[in-house]
């Protein structure tokens, strides 16, 4: 009889239902269409996955769960049966998420689209909902900085320039550097929202050596002072598609990470390696159009130090996880999102005395060049 009535709701009465739903469920919950897209998702579900709607409802919900997944099963389900069905200790594997279990509960809103409920087990909601609550605020302290993080930099860019104007010709190069970066920052500072933006970020062709060489001498005169860095390069690697600014700030928090666990050897043998590589036959998914695209680029950032602690590894690019005392825990988590917003994949593995974080990008195609 309920399936029913939903079935002959008004447009008007299922629009109520649908946000009646969401106001009153405690747990995370999500609308799917009939085509498999998410179409709603309430502060909870946000929560729990650290990302908004407009993240979340990139391509299709139901293509990007693997084949046999139980949360198909129990969508189908929902819409045979017509009525809400319940699956307990589903075993959960989502937007990047670590594995977590979840009671599921789906029901049909008579639209053809389906009402998804999640019961998270083991605390991992409460855990996230913390995190993406601090991000938030962060962000909105962000917002009201920006503004005059940029009068600041003026000052210094100006700075800069007249010291280049009256130094010896060996200092030029750093004082040049110095109003290079000054620019770089004003560009990144107009994108602070860079959490929050679900904009895709600019395709063009961009060398990474290029990028690695401005990362090298960034960090060669500060984090990196007093460490072997290393590099080696396969000369012939393409360009990848994107934006240069955002591929430096994603090296550059890699760098110095490597170079203060390098640092923290306390023996003056740290040692930072940089390698670029052609890996042939590597793909991942994009979020954005669901399809597999080659991702040969690969970019290695290795240090010696001690190591990820054990119990960080597995959720170490959420925000706030942070091995630092004083660190926001914010690094890691902005260069995963650059990372995939660029079409590429970041890991890492890592024990006592070798932690190796890996990039992998796509290579600028003739579709590239034609966009």
């Amino acid at each position: 009889m309920t399936s029913r009535t939903k079935t002959t709701s008004s447009g008007a009465e299922l629009s109520a239902l649908k946000s009646a739903a969401f106001d009153l469920s405690p747990e995370p919950a999500m609308v799917i269409d009939r085509d498999g897209a998410l179409i709603a998702v309430n502060e909870a579900a946000e929560a729990l996955f650290g990302q908004g709607l407009g993240l979340l409802a990139r391509g299709r919900f139901r293509a990007a769960l693997p084949p046999g997944s139980p949360l198909v099963e129990l969508l189908n389900r929902a819409l045979e049966e017509g009525g809400a069905v319940r699956e307990r200790g589903i075993g959960m594997n989502l937007f990047g998420l670590p594995p977590f279990e979840a009671d599921g509960a789906a029901a049909p809103l008579g639209d053809g689209s389906v009402l998804l409920t999640l019961q998270v087990k083991g605390g991992v909601f409460s855990e996230f909902a913390g995190d993406v609550a601090g991000l938030r605020s962060i962000m909105g302290l962000g917002r009201m900085l920006a503004h005059e993080i940029k009068n600041p930099l003026a000052g210094i860019r100006g700075a800069a320039q007249l010291l280049k104007a009256g130094a010896k010709a060996e200092d030029v190069p750093l004082a040049q550097l110095i109003v290079d970066e000054t620019d770089r920052v004003k560009r990144l500072v107009d994108r602070m929202e860079v959490f929050a933006d679900d904009a895709p970020p600019a395709r063009n062709p961009v060398n990474i050596h290029e990028v690695l060489d401005r990362v090298r001498a960034l960090a060669v005169n500060g984090v990196a002072d007093g460490l072997l860095l290393r590099e080696q390069y396969d000369p012939s690697l393409p360009s990848t598609p994107g934006d240069e600014d955002q591929l430096i700030q994603v090296f550059l928090n890699l760098v110095k990470n490597a170079s203060e666990a390098a640092h923290a050897r306390g023996d003056g043998r740290g040692e930072v390696l940089i390698t670029t590589a052609y890996r042939h036959g590597v793909r991942v998914r994009s979020a954005k159009d669901r399809q597999l695209r080659g991702t040969p680029l690969e970019v290695r950032i290795q240090d010696n130090g001690p190591g990820v602690p054990s119990h960080l590894r597995e959720s170490l690019f959420q925000p706030f996880i942070t091995t630092k005392p004083n660190g926001a825990g914010l690094g890691l988590a902005l260069v995963s999102k650059l990372v995939a917003g660029h079409g590429g994949l970041i890991d890492f593995e890592s024990e006592p005395g070798r932690t190796v974080f890996r990039v992998l990008l796509p290579i600028v195609t003739e579709k590239d060049v034609s966009a």
